[in-house]
């Protein structure tokens, strides 16, 4: 038997899996990661905790799987997105904590880029919209106030990389400083049109180009481990961000077809195939992971707040006890009994994009019940995901091609039957529950068996995804409609103006 070593380094944990080649999970290891938060708005990791865990994690799924790593053909690696490092080429040490997506310290850089009118042409190039979630901005601010950072940069002295490529210069003991298309993207310096660092956009931001990775095509041979890390050297065959790995793991490989993750948020990808396809519709587009040199995108949209109500339900309301009970309570009614909620607790993102926007709740009456809310809430979830798709197929529309014709579903609220149908009923098209909800490792481990011979096309890999359940629509087009606009009005109620 031939296996596969994902490391999936998220936000709040390091986990690393073993895969055999057919795409079965043979072991899970994982450790939590911990978050620290220096002022209010600001979120950072200790890079050397990343490294720790995720190291750790990886000696403890082999030794789970009771498996040398010289049984393992090549590495995955799977990465919270956006998350920004920069640490000293000599000593190999960090020079300032991770700057984690969610932190928004470089809110005032990216105002003023704004300002400056720079905005569209950075979208332009990037396919983003300038926003303190990338890693440019956060780049600079360490620049200038890490003291010594700017004058050490410039020197050559540092280097820069999203948590992939401090994995791999940590995995190979500095011997590489690489990154791949898919996380390069997501740095707002990036030309995903031409697959290279952008010039302009360096100047831009002041950031020394002696600072950057390498980037290489997401299925690639990145490097190798070092032989006393796991016993036994391995190439590292594959790498992407965490939701392109998800859209990858999915096998959505050509254009129109789409995938959204339900975690603490949601996040909705399209691929979109080799066209550069701007959002009119409030989304970003992103390089997809690929598999080649040849340029790959996709559509993206975030949900702030996915199964994060549900946390909210037990932990704020105290209304259930453990966040499995949720279903059970929300089935003991018919329907939300005309209850509609908005949990807007942190603004509203794509395709609404409103940073002021607050939780309601609104259609209450005397007959409301705690279960009433409990479906209201998990109903958002499906009700903010249907907007999403519902704005990529108009994208996919006016750019000639197909509505979206079924969503595939993964993260661990997908696992909720009573969710997953409602998305269904309100979107009119199938929802798809793979048989390995764990897409997003899969996808990394896929990658790295393309680049080394386990697998010889994506064509093959289709043939490996397999479905567990499918949810079909069972509500009439017409109520879902009346549905989705009890929505929208629940938004604009949420939105103050």
């Amino acid at each position: 038997m031939t296996y596969l070593l994902a490391l999936d380094q998220g936000t709040s944990s390091s986990r690393s899996i073993v895969f055999d080649e057919l795409g079965h999970i043979v072991s899970l290891a994982q450790l939590e990661l911990p978050q620290i938060y220096p002022r209010p708005g600001w979120v950072e990791h200790d890079p050397l905790e990343i490294w720790r865990t995720q190291l750790a994690t990886a000696r403890e799924a082999l030794a789970k799987a009771g498996i040398a790593a010289s049984s393992v053909r090549a590495v995955g690696i799977t990465n919270q997105r956006e998350t920004t490092v920069l640490w000293n080429r000599k000593t190999g040490l960090p020079v300032h904590h991770a700057i984690v997506w969610q932190d928004r310290r470089a809110e005032p850089a990216c105002a003023q880029l704004r300002e400056q009118g720079h905005a569209d042409t950075i979208q332009a190039k990037t396919g983003l919209l300038v926003d303190a979630y990338f890693s440019g901005t956060k780049l600079q601010w360490m620049l200038d106030h890490v003291p010594g950072a700017r004058d050490a940069a410039e020197r050559g002295e540092l280097a820069f990389g999203t948590v992939d490529s401090w994995l791999m210069w940590k995995l190979t003991h500095g011997a590489v400083h690489v990154t791949d298309v898919s996380n390069a993207a997501r740095t707002m310096l990036f030309n995903v049109r031409t697959n290279q660092w952008d010039d302009e956009l360096l100047t831009l931001l002041r950031i020394p180009k002696a600072l950057l990775p390498e980037v290489l095509p997401s299925s690639s041979h990145f490097g190798d481990i070092a032989a006393d890390l796991l016993g036994h050297p391995i190439r590292i065959g594959g790498v992407a961000g965490d939701q392109q790995s998800a859209l990858f793991g999915q096998a959505c490989f050509s254009a129109g077809m789409a995938k959204n993750t339900y975690g603490t948020g949601c996040f909705m990808l399209m691929h979109t195939g080799q066209t550069f396809q701007t959002s009119r519709n409030g989304l970003l587009t992103t390089s997809a992971a690929q598999p080649g040199r040849q340029p790959e995108f996709a559509l993206e949209g975030s949900v702030f707040v996915g199964g994060a109500v549900v946390q909210w339900l037990r932990d704020g309301l105290r209304a259930i006890s453990s966040s499995s009970e949720v279903e059970s309570l929300a089935l003991t009614v018919p329907d939300s009994g005309g209850v509609m909620m908005v949990p807007a607790f942190t603004g509203l993102g794509a395709p609404y994009w409103k940073p002021d926007a607050r939780g309601t709740i609104t259609g209450l009456t005397r007959g409301t019940t705690l279960a009433h809310i409990a479906r209201a809430a998990l109903e958002s979830i499906a009700y903010q995901s249907a907007a999403l798709l519902l704005a990529m197929s108009r994208d996919a529309v006016a750019a000639g091609g197909q509505p979206v014709s079924e969503l595939r579903v993964d993260g661990g609220a997908c696992i909720n039957d009573l969710l997953m149908q409602f998305q269904a009923d309100l979107l009119g098209i199938p929802v798809v529950r793979p048989a390995v909800i764990e897409t997003t490792a899969l996808g990394a481990a896929y990658l790295a068996g393309l680049s080394s011979g386990v697998y010889g096309s994506t064509e093959e890999l289709s043939r490996l995804w397999r479905a567990e359940r499918r949810f079909v629509p069972t509500l009439p087009a017409a109520r879902a409609q009346e549905l989705m606009a009890r929505w929208e009005h629940a938004v604009r109620q949420a939105t103050l103006e």
